[in-house]
């Protein structure tokens, strides 16, 4: 009964952490103050505009992990689509973007992700969506985002490290 109280106890301790955590992981209201770096098309259909602060860009180009503090945001569009349903190109031939769908954002800070199991923690990072409407979409699971991020562990878990190193 006492290795089951304290078993109870110790669960709850990381259940109040996990949950403090996943609190102070709101909506980056100032996301676009930083540095637009990378429009991507994507095979949904999607054209994904990623922003990253300035500080994350010059600890990449310096090949440095990203200081703790750094939000990276992606902002998720459908593409405009013509009337047989392929998405229509600019004149460089991307895709317009035509309504926003989401918001996936990426948090760095010290001590953030050590709930996790070894094999899935992607350092300090913490992941959410948010839906168009800036509020947190807890249908998405974590994991998702720690499988997809883990093979880019070797530039701090950031799958776009290198396009950050590109950014003016």
């Amino acid at each position: 009964a006492a290795l089951a109280l304290i078993a109870g106890a110790v669960s709850t301790g990381i259940a109040l952490q996990v949950r403090a955590a996943n609190d102070k992981f709101t909506f980056p209201d100032s996301f676009d103050k930083g540095v637009q770096y990378l429009t991507v098309d994507k095979p949904n259909k999607q054209v994904h505009v990623f922003y990253a602060p300035h500080a994350a860009i010059e600890a990449a180009k310096s090949g440095k992990p990203l200081p703790e503090g750094t939000v990276i945001t992606g902002v998720h569009y459908n593409a405009k689509l013509d009337k047989d349903g392929n998405p229509e190109k600019d004149a460089n031939g991307r895709f317009i973007k035509a309504d926003l769908r989401q918001f996936a954002v990426m948090r760095k800070e010290k001590g953030w992700g050590a709930e996790y199991p070894a094999e899935k923690r992607n350092g300090e990072w913490e992941y959410r969506i948010f839906t168009k409407d800036h509020a947190w979409n807890d249908k998405v699971q974590a994991g998702v985002c720690l499988d997809c991020h883990l093979p880019k562990a070797s530039q701090d878990f950031v799958w776009s490290y290198d396009d950050l190193k590109k950014a003016k």
